[in-house]
């Protein structure tokens, strides 16, 4: 996936200053897909170049705020990308080289960082939680919620195996 199909999902779900678009990456896409804000407004320019955006100036915003709507172009692409196969994400983690290092040359006191990681993934979980509770709980869910709450779902997921997974590395660390 590339950042600018995160963008033109986000701006067809709602058209967007690239200030606002950035915020409200940082609050939802970023949790599985993270871009800094200049990578966004840089990424913001290539598209309008390309024709997938346009961009208009808003009025009574600051100086030389513009507001990015996805173009016809910008659509045909997404439904392009979204079409085609992709390969499902690999982990790639220095951890699990830090550990097979650990395997090799002795215990390298990996169990402080480990117990660090632990308490990162809990705060997440707790997050993702919150979010649940406060966007999730109405019954029924139109399509598109039920559709995000999927996306939610495997964070939470994730969350919950990271946590699980480092409790178990931190219960082997300690016996050896």
């Amino acid at each position: 996936m590339s950042l600018q199909h995160a963008l033109l999902t986000s701006l067809l779900e709602k058209p967007s200053s690239g200030y606002d678009l950035a915020r409200r990456f940082d609050k939802s896409i970023a949790y599985f897909w993270h871009a800094t804000h200049q990578q966004i407004y840089r990424e913001l320019s290539r598209m309008e170049q390309q024709g997938w955006v346009t961009s208009t100036e808003v009025d009574g915003g600051r100086a030389g705020k513009r507001l990015f709507e996805v173009c016809p172009q910008g659509r045909e692409e997404l439904l392009r990308w979204a079409s085609q196969a992709s390969e499902p994400g690999e982990l790639r983690d220095e951890m699990m080289l830090k550990l097979r290092a650990d395997a090799v040359l002795g215990p390298l006191d990996l169990a402080d960082e480990i117990s660090r990681r632990l308490q990162l993934h809990k705060e997440k979980l707790l997050v993702y939680k919150e979010i649940e509770a406060r966007d999730f709980s109405a019954t029924p869910l139109p399509r598109e919620a039920q559709i995000r709450y999927l996306i939610l779902k495997a964070g939470i997921s994730f969350e919950e195996g990271r946590i699980a997974w480092s409790q178990d590395a931190l219960a082997t660390l300690r016996q050896t």
